[in-house]
């Protein structure tokens, strides 16, 4: 009994001994250093209330600064070296074309080569009887001005072959290209018949500079003037916004799509912006806020269960949830009447990293 008595007291107060050495759990959430470099803290201020609207357009080449070649002949499409898109140097050869003028310009200049020659020997030898006084100055001039008439036309057919870059070896016009720049449109085939005069068969642009072409519908005429800044969204860089201004507004429904056209001249830099191209236009309109509100990104904003949240940032161990109402916003700006604080600092960056820790 003795042995059990002194025992027991020796494990109490191990037991005691061991349950004050187990720390607290501490479950408060801080930011350390690899998650601070990670996010973004934001001090929100107040701003001037701007609305915006978004109107849709495409992007399409500067049709005042192209260049087009329109057939002078009549002929069939013999082949083609190029395709829409391609760009293109000047004189290098875009399609082969096989026409009956050809055949037609090469026999009346071998012809009129021949008189030539026979004119010129005819002339040499009225000379020689003008000298000798047999012939008479008439008959010279006669044979000088029949040399002339032949030259003239010589000049002209060989000049009507150099124009069209007849091949002889081959019996075709060649097509060659008149500048250099990029192939925006394309009306020809191999195979393909062409008249003289007809539609343009290629148009080439240096895109340098590009027309927005923006659809207007009735509703939003009212908002719309010309020189107003607008923004360009485009799928292809949904990280970039291009800036600009309406040039030139239509006061003229397009007959098909129904709605009015306004024209945007952009300077296109590093040619990122491509003819056809599909492009959001972002543009300004009058709002009935005329006081400026608090303004946080619209990417700051955690929509979560139908309700709006924002985390604010008090300190790396203070941290808050808050579920905020906003009053009005456009699409980069998010306007506050109440809710948050001037001077306040939001998260705006990965914040639902934050907002799920916290969680």
């Amino acid at each position: 009994m003795k042995y059990t008595y002194y025992l027991f007291p020796i494990l109490f107060l191990f037991s005691c001994q061991e349950k004050e050495v187990i720390p607290e759990k501490d479950d408060k959430f801080c930011l350390n250093e690899d998650i601070k470099k990670k996010i973004t803290i934001q001090e929100v201020k107040k701003e001037a209330v701007l609305e915006t609207f978004s109107l849709t357009g495409s992007v399409t080449y500067n049709a005042d600064n192209v260049v087009q070649f329109t057939s002078l002949v009549n002929g069939i499409v013999n082949n083609t070296f190029f395709s829409l898109g391609d760009y293109v140097k000047k004189g290098q050869v875009l399609a082969e074309i096989k026409s009956t003028e050809l055949n037609g310009l090469q026999s009346e200049n071998k012809s009129l080569t021949s008189q030539l020659l026979v004119a010129q020997r005819q002339l040499a030898s009225t000379k020689s009887m003008y000298e000798d006084g047999i012939a008479s100055q008439k008959d010279l001039i006669q044979a000088e001005s029949e040399v002339n008439v032949l030259k003239s036309s010589l000049e002209n057919i060989k000049g009507n072959l150099a124009l069209y870059s007849a091949s002889s070896e081959k019996s075709v016009f060649q097509i060659k290209a008149p500048s250099n720049g990029y192939i925006v449109a394309k009306n020809m085939s191999s195979g393909m018949q062409i008249s003289e005069g007809s539609e343009p068969l290629f148009t080439i642009s240096d895109l340098n500079e590009v027309w927005v072409m923006v659809n207007i519908y009735a509703t939003d005429m009212q908002n719309i003037r010309e020189n107003m800044d607008v923004k360009i969204k485009t799928l292809a860089y949904t990280d970039e916004t291009f800036t600009g201004k309406i040039t030139s507004l239509s006061q003229v429904f397009d007959s098909e799509e129904r709605v009015l056209k306004a024209r945007i001249v952009m300077k296109n830099k590093d040619l990122k912006l491509k003819p056809g191209m599909s492009a959001d236009i972002i543009l300004n309109k009058e709002t009935k806020f005329t006081e400026p509100m608090i303004a946080i990104p619209t990417k700051a904003m955690i929509f979560d269960n139908n309700v709006n949240f924002v985390v604010v940032y008090k300190g790396d161990c203070d941290l808050e949830i808050r579920q905020v109402q906003p009053t009005t916003q456009n699409s980069e700006t998010i306007y506050f009447e109440k809710g948050i604080s001037e001077n306040e600092k939001i998260i705006s960056k990965n914040q639902l990293l934050i907002y799920e820790s916290l969680r």
